[in-house]
């Protein structure tokens, strides 16, 4: 029945929305991989901005703000595959279970998103069928590409955080999830803390577990990988030159650690 209701659904995408994601370095050699779940905040013309003002979808309940930029830059310094994805976290949530509740959030931060009020189960599949299920064969098929070609992969999932949530002030200028693999965590950790001037959160601003997250169970433990998953505040790369510091910062601190990290594999 299911089925039945999602061929009668008109299609999420037109001809004039953009692709789901972006695909950057596709000949990267770097061991390297950047994945930004939350990058972009494009919604499709047929939702109507899923009933939102402009300046909700900029805030970041709409998107990772500065990690598109960042991830780019970095991808280009460590001639590194990358992929960002286009969507808003709003109209779906890559970085989420298909079972979790903010899959596709009817709240988020105190804001309500008309949009996503009383979807049916054709409606979500249709979204989860969309952008989620791509997106993600995408970044499969690039792994297995690799696993293929005997080619080591180090994955790093870059997100951004909002310096207030909840009217509660963040101290740290980036922080360093993990779940049960602590290898990467572990050594970013305290290579981060090494510059001297960075306050860095151990698993804070946020927790990583099986179901609240997709990325780090699935692609990285569930393959695993060496793998991190990497936020970085969100004033600290709201503009170029932000970014541009913060993928030097990365690059440098990321080949430094190549050589131990390619040695757990």
């Amino acid at each position: 029945m299911a089925d039945a209701g999602l061929h009668a659904l008109p299609a999420l995408l037109g001809a004039d929305d953009p692709a789901i994601f972006s695909v950057h370095r596709a000949q990267g050699t770097s061991p390297f991989l950047l994945l930004a779940d939350h990058a972009g905040q494009q919604v499709p013309r047929a939702l109507a901005d899923l009933g939102l003002p402009q300046a909700e979808l900029d805030r970041h309940i709409g998107w990772d703000i500065g990690i598109g930029g960042t991830t780019r830059a970095l991808a280009a310094r460590l001639d590194a595959w990358a992929i960002e994805q286009t969507y808003s976290r709003l109209l779906i949530d890559c970085n989420r279970p298909l079972v979790s509740p903010t899959l596709i959030p009817e709240v988020s931060d105190h804001t309500v998103v008309p949009g996503n009020a009383g979807l049916s189960p054709a409606q979500r599949q249709q979204r989860i069928d969309t952008i989620h299920a791509p997106y993600h064969a995408r970044i499969d098929a690039e792994l297995n590409t690799r696993r293929d070609a005997e080619r080591p992969t180090l994955l790093v999932m870059m997100h951004s955080f909002t310096p207030t949530m909840n009217g509660v002030q963040r101290p740290w200028h980036a922080g360093v999830l993990y779940h049960q693999d602590t290898r990467f965590a572990h050594a970013l950790l305290q290579a981060l803390r090494d510059e001297g001037d960075l306050v860095v959160g151990d698993n804070e601003p946020y927790s990583v577990n099986s179901s609240s997250d997709y990325a780090v169970p699935v692609h990285g433990e569930g393959r695993g990988l060496v793998h991190v998953e990497l936020e970085i505040r969100q004033d600290l790369i709201a503009d170029e030159a932000g970014q541009q510091a913060w993928a030097e910062r990365l690059a440098r601190i990321f080949s430094a650690l190549q050589p131990r990290l390619l040695a757990f594999g």
